[in-house]
């Protein structure tokens, strides 16, 4: 395939977004139906929810009713409203259907597609009082996004390369190809500001230049997706929803640095997306996207996948080509740093998945136009996976700057259940955590890292007043434990001895010495580990010792933890006045230390056989166990 044959490609499937993208007109009243496509997401969460008995469903229905010719059933990537999952649209009408089940889909046959009412039962309500959005584009959840990356998520059918060209897919390679230097590309990336998307935010233009200075005919390009922070899906959402948006971003920068071969390195834990980048990369190699001559052109490039085995530590760059090479995947000192040698010996630049995919729209719209986009010094937006005690969890995608209290409260809903926002986890076991009197801050590269915290992949984990920042801390640190590869003993040993540390607070057996040692060896394995885990994995704790030493003063000097979380440190009891004498409590009491009183109905709990497993007070109805 030729530039030519492209544009011509382009205009010829363009008409086939008409309907999803409300510019096709309504029925003229000679057609038996009303033309509509039915845009069922079919990313990872609503896969999980159970779409495929939704679109079977659909087709059935549709073709038993023969509008087949009229109404398309359409798989999309994923919406973003992880939350309501199954998630439909039907289009041009601009109705969002939620929590959708095989039991709902002949009602919103009948309702809808043949009688045009709509199923008001399944619109979405940020409460089940309120008024219910019909359209997504009046739902909070997505009025204060500004998509880039995830421009064609829940558009486009991501497994066809026809709807991607529709959408201007290949338009910025053709435009590289026919009419750009590499040096101009390279100068378009540095005045965009765009800084990696993997957590370390390095100037891309930099990293870009450093690989094309590097000298050889051999280079590799690599695509990091390897997302492995608890709580994080938005590389696994984009490579699922907008696979060729990724290639073509690896395809610009192999042109760019004088590359001629890349990697997609994906982790073991996202069939999906490895299904479908597979499925990209044989129809962009079928229509002359890959291979010896790009388009026709001088250029070659191609692409192969390989998958990890989804250890944490390969998302550091040379753990990665360790791990790639066939290597047990393990950090390496730096220099020479992967630029100057890195896959097989060759200079190799890794970028992430959220990278690669703001680079085509850079270079169609400009690197001014992206720079303008966000704060001054992080430019563009960030997608965030929300997490945790929200409203609305899911996928997001907002300019940089947007403050912290505009992402909890005005997208996500705030804390459900009327409880208080203690803080926000950013940025996975490596962030730090934010406290409430830091609500309004930009979340951005350099005021993340000002307030003890890193942007990271863009993972967003919000806890409410029922959260022990101590056993935060614990639970992170644990993790960063499990992952460490142990190659360096900062990291394999401090790590370890940290987390024993955060044990003994939570059970109620440290004391404020404990905390200073604490304190110091968090300061060594920082500043002496080899890589970016043990590097960044004391920061959760820094940064609660920060925000949250009333917390671990109490679990000390108290023995009590004010979240009533850390179970060495509560005390249960049972109220009299409430008891019923149901014996819920004594039957499921591992140690049977729950006993009736004398000549009574009524229970009590033997403290001195207590374990504090909390079991009681999981089990009683009547509020009677109490805990303290």
């Amino acid at each position: 395939m030729t530039l030519s044959e492209l544009q011509e490609w382009r205009q010829r499937v363009r008409n086939s977004l008409s309907l999803r993208l409300g510019q096709a007109p309504p029925s003229d009243g000679h057609e038996p139906f009303r033309r509509r496509e039915v845009l069922i997401c079919a990313g990872g969460a609503c896969v999980s929810c159970g779409n495929e008995p939704v679109v079977s469903g659909f087709k059935e229905a549709v073709a038993r009713l023969g509008m087949s010719d009229y109404v398309r059933i359409v798989e999309t990537g994923c919406v973003g409203c992880c939350d309501l999952g199954v998630v439909i649209q039907v289009m041009p009408d601009d109705v969002l259907y939620c929590k959708v089940t095989a039991a709902d889909v002949q009602e919103i046959v009948e309702k809808h597609l043949l009688n045009n009412e709509i199923v008001t039962r399944l619109l979405h309500r940020q409460t089940p009082e309120s008024e219910p959005y019909v359209s997504a584009k009046d739902m909070p959840f997505f009025k204060h996004q500004l998509k880039i990356v995830l421009e064609n998520s829940g558009i486009i059918d991501p497994q066809s390369i026809d709807e991607y060209v529709a959408r201007d897919g290949y338009a910025a390679l053709a435009r590289v190809l026919g009419e750009m230097e590499p040096e101009d590309v390279i100068r378009e990336l540095t005045v965009s500001g765009l800084r990696g998307r993997g957590g370390g935010g390095f100037p891309v233009g930099r990293k870009w230049s450093m690989l094309a200075a590097a000298p050889g005919p051999e280079k590799y390009v690599i695509c990091n997706g390897d997302e492995g922070d608890p709580g994080a899906f938005m590389d696994r959402s984009v490579l699922e929803s907008d696979p060729h948006r990724v290639l073509e971003g690896m395809l610009i920068a192999g042109y760019a640095t004088g590359a001629h071969k890349g990697v997609l390195y994906v982790r073991a834990e996202y069939p999906l997306a490895i299904k479908r980048l597979q499925m990209a990369i044989d129809q962009a190699r079928s229509h002359g996207l890959l291979g010896e001559r790009v388009l026709g052109t001088d250029f070659g490039f191609d692409v192969e996948i390989r998958v990890g085995a989804g250890a944490f530590v390969c998302g550091e760059e040379t753990a990665l080509i360790a791990s790639v090479e066939g290597r047990r995947g393990m950090p390496r000192p730096r220099p020479p740093f992967p630029t100057q040698a890195g896959l097989y010996g060759k200079p190799t630049m890794i970028n992430n998945v959220e990278t690669y995919a703001n680079v085509a729209p850079i270079i169609r719209n400009g690197g001014e136009w992206f720079a303008k986009i966000g704060s001054p010094k992080s430019p563009g937006t960030k997608v965030f996976a929300l997490a945790g005690k929200l409203v609305n969890t899911g996928l997001v995608e907002v300019p940089m700057g947007m403050t912290l209290r505009q992402i909890v409260f005005d997208i996500a809903g705030g804390v459900p259940g009327g409880r208080a926002f203690k803080a926000a986890q950013t940025g996975g076991p490596s962030g730090g955590c934010i406290p409430a009197a830091h609500l309004d801050t930009p979340l951005d590269f350099d005021t993340l890292q000002a307030i003890g915290s890193i942007m990271g992949s863009g993972g967003l984990i919000v806890m409410d007043d029922s959260s022990c920042m101590v056993d935060v801390a614990r639970f992170f640190m644990e993790f960063c434990v499990d992952e460490s590869c142990g190659k360096c003993p900062p990291c394999r040993i401090g790590t370890r001895q940290m987390y024993h540390m955060l044990e003994r607070i939570t059970d109620g057996q440290a004391d404020e010495d404990d905390l200073t040692r604490l304190e110091e060896l968090a300061t060594v394995v920082h500043t002496a580990s080899l890589c970016g885990l043990g590097m960044t994995a004391p920061n959760p704790v820094r940064s609660t010792l920060r925000h949250f030493r009333d917390e671990y003063l109490a679990h000390i000097r108290d023995r009590r933890c004010p979240a009533g979380v850390c179970r060495h440190l509560l005390t249960f009891s049972i109220s009299l006045e409430n008891c019923t004498g149901c014996s819920l409590c004594a039957r499921h009491c591992p140690t049977e230390c729950i006993s009736k009183l004398d000549g009574q109905k009524k229970y009590r709990i033997d403290m001195d056989r207590c374990i504090h497993c909390g079991t009681c007070f999981d089990v009683c109805r009547f509020g009677a166990v109490v805990k303290a």
